[in-house]
């Protein structure tokens, strides 16, 4: 296991046990992080204050503790109605304002849990010093906010400032102290009535922002020849709060479309005349399956799989118990009428009782859905021996399994686009590309029937481009029109949805909004539960349930046990 995918993996963990801790300090439980953001269901929360998103490169366990526990608080004692008529609109009072609320929240943690308080002042400790050793101290602004932010929240809390920096404070607490006195008296007296400190920090975030745009920092930078890389390294704080307050932005890694995002927004399709969906034992000749059949089973083989483990361990966790009849003739367990007449021929005759036998059964449907985009092509056959593997797992623990794959027609839009184009290029089409899916296994076709057919994947000309949202929407529909009780889709891509006509004529994002869409749709309707598989890469900002996976280098049964995880995490 390669260290960066150790550190991504610890990450994950970490990020998992803050989301729990969010969910319990603040009492709402359809609280996650999708990559660094928090949501609520589906609705990404803003970032609060600058301290409340730690860096995984430089940040310890404690500050992701500090943040996790100061996002709690900020949901739970903060009313956020209240809030956003109180907040100032001018960008950098909202900065202002916005730290100075959450200083208020994180002031009133409870008495009787001092780990809270510590863990909040060891990252309001470690921000402030990664603050000031990545020299934004070193400009009059950057000291001005630091000082703001050491003084207002000494003063909330009752705690000291930051002992390495407070010598540095001295001169710019004097200068603030005649300037903001009052409202900084009123914000320990009122931190426990929203609506009367907020007119304290008002007043403070009006001053502060005048004191920001009358520095002048610009002959310090000129002299060090750094003046736009100084006013980007300070400024971007509050940029980022701005973006993240204002109610036009949405901060998800995959971007978004504006015009699915507009009231009319619907995502559209130009046509579907030229949409397939293939059987993939018809897509090569025979020969040619066998041949890249023999690739997989010679790497399966290298691999040094334990199918039955694999199957043991899937049956163990895909299974419930159910009914399977009565045991009679028991010592104990529920009176057996039709033994009664036995008591009274024989009164010292004990077993009179039956008991409920019960066995394990996996109702449940597994779908892998396989990106067939171009960037596949490379791990084509580290996914095939993966996904067979699984098929045959979960096959021999009763478990109905699906494969299937997406990629398109023609590159660049093929003859989709070419009729748009006869048609005048009218503006905003939506997809414009031949959409291609395809059946490696059906739910229906046992592995060994469907084992030949598998060796598709290894077809170098199937990977083009790649339409996710539809592909996802395809594979719900085709898992809902199963019976089994409990349904899983699992699907395994390097990077996100790309079709190059369909970036072109629509906006930025088109796709990837789309699949955004689609994959929450499916899991607020809580039928089908979906789990993104990362080839390299983190697929968070598309899918709840993420894992990500270096299948090319994992040796042994790492990887399965990674997905036997994935499986599990879904079925909580």
């Amino acid at each position: 296991m390669s260290d960066t995918q150790q550190r991504i993996r610890q990450q994950q963990r970490v990020t998992e046990l803050c989301a729990g801790m969010v969910r319990a300090v603040s009492g709402e439980g359809n609280l996650h992080f999708r990559g660094p953001r928090l949501h609520r269901g589906q609705e990404p929360l803003p970032w609060f204050a600058p301290h409340l998103h730690p860096s995984a490169e430089s940040d310890d366990f404690g500050s992701f503790r500090g943040v996790a526990d100061g996002l709690g608080l900020r949901l739970a004692r903060s009313n956020a109605a209240l809030h956003a008529t109180l907040t100032p609109e001018d960008p950098t009072e909202r900065f202002i304002f916005e730290m100075l609320e959450q200083f208020r929240v994180e002031a009133l943690a409870p008495d009787a849990m001092p780990g809270m308080t510590r863990n909040l002042r060891h990252r309001h400790i470690q921000w402030s010093l990664d603050f000031h050793h990545s020299g934004m101290t070193d400009t009059a602004r950057g000291l001005l906010i630091y000082a703001v932010a050491q003084i207002c929240r000494a003063r909330v809390t009752g705690q000291q400032v930051v002992e390495e920096t407070e010598d540095m404070l001295e001169a710019t607490r004097f200068g603030l102290s005649p300037l903001i006195g009052h409202a900084l008296a009123g914000l320990r007296r009122d931190r426990a009535d929203q609506t009367a400190y907020a007119a304290h920090a008002r007043d403070i975030a009006h001053t502060v922002a005048g004191l920001l745009a009358d520095a002048g920092d610009e002959g310090d930078a000129e002299r060090n020849g750094k003046q736009a890389d100084a006013r980007r390294a300070l400024f971007s704080l509050l940029a980022d709060m701005d973006a993240e307050v204002g109610e036009a932005f949405t901060a998800a890694q995959a971007g978004r479309s504006q015009l699915l995002d507009s009231a009319s927004g619907a995502y559209r399709i130009f046509t579907t005349a030229y949409d397939s969906v293939h059987d993939a034992a018809t897509l090569a000749r025979k020969e040619v399956l066998a041949s890249h059949r023999e690739r997989i089973d010679r790497r399966i083989a290298d691999q040094g799989v334990n199918v039955a483990r694999l199957a043991r361990q899937l049956r163990a966790l895909l299974s419930e118990p159910a009914r399977d009849g009565w045991d009679g003739g028991q010592e104990d367990g529920h009176i057996d009428g039709r033994r009664l007449a036995q008591l009274v021929a024989s009164p010292t005759e004990r077993r009179l009782f039956r008991q409920e036998r019960q066995s394990s059964v996996a109702d449940c449907a597994v779908t892998f859905l396989i990106d067939c985009s171009g960037s596949m092509k490379a791990h084509a056959e580290s996914v095939a021996m993966v996904v067979d593997v699984f098929a045959r797992a979960l096959e021999q623990a009763g478990v109905t399994s699906e494969v299937l794959g997406y990629t398109t027609g023609a590159w660049n839009g093929g003859r989709a686009r070419r009729e748009w184009q006869r048609a005048g290029r009218p503006s905003h089409p939506g997809r414009l590309n031949e959409r291609c899916h395809i059946v490696f296994k059906g739910a229906e076709t046992p592995w060994r029937r469907a084992r030949q057919a598998m060796g598709a994947l290894l077809k170098a000309d199937l990977f083009r481009e790649g339409i996710d949202g539809e592909a996802v929407e395809w594979a719900c529909a085709r898992l809902l029109a199963r019976e089994e009780s409990r349904k899983l889709l699992l699907v395994v891509s390097d990077g996100s949805p790309m079709d190059s006509a369909t970036e072109l004529a629509n906006d930025a994002h088109y796709l990837e909004h789309h699949l955004r869409d689609v994959v929450a749709r499916n899991e607020q309707g809580g039928r089908v539960q979906i789990g993104g598989i990362g080839v390299g890469l983190d697929l968070s900002p598309y899918y709840r349930c993420s894992q990500i996976v270096d299948i090319a280098d994992s040796t042994g049964n790492t990887v399965f046990a990674e997905l036997t995880g994935l499986i599990a995490r879904l079925r909580r």
